[in-house]
């Protein structure tokens, strides 16, 4: 018996297989979500495989921490980031890509992907600037 399959249908499922295809050769700050407008796309903080004294601390405490941290790295900005001048004033960014920041513990849309955990959050939400993030510690987390 033979399937008999209209051309748009084909047509459809190789464009589907070509999206894939090449989805699969970019690298995945490239397959990241972009984020629109004035939204920033943030990567919550994973803390240290292993301690200072050594031991080693579990995936999914390390995922738990994430979850409810405040220290978040820059990954990509929006289009209209920072470019509110009512809000901003003729100031410089708060943050650029690749930086360290400190947001609000449950702010942001969190969505999950290949690597974790990404946020994205309005560029006002930043609350600051960090080098290290082992500087800022999540007491009661």
């Amino acid at each position: 018996m033979t399937l008999i399959v209209p051309e748009y249908v084909l047509a459809q499922r190789a464009a589907k297989q070509k999206a894939e295809k090449d989805a699969e050769q970019k690298s995945l700050k490239d397959r990241m979500p972009q984020p629109t407008g004035w939204r920033i796309l943030v990567m919550p903080y994973m803390g240290k495989e292993k301690t200072d004294g050594g031991v080693y601390v579990p995936d999914k405490v390390r995922e738990r921490e994430s979850r409810a941290t405040v220290v978040a790295y820059v990954v990509k900005l929006g289009p209209l980031a920072y470019q509110d001048r009512d809000k901003f004033g003729d100031n410089d960014p708060w943050c650029k890509e690749g930086d360290w920041v400190c947001i609000g513990r449950y702010a942001g849309s969190r969505f999950n992907i290949e690597g974790g955990e990404v946020r994205i959050i309005n560029d006002d939400e930043v609350i600051a600037t960090i080098v290290d993030p082992d500087d800022v510690k999540n007491y009661g987390a």
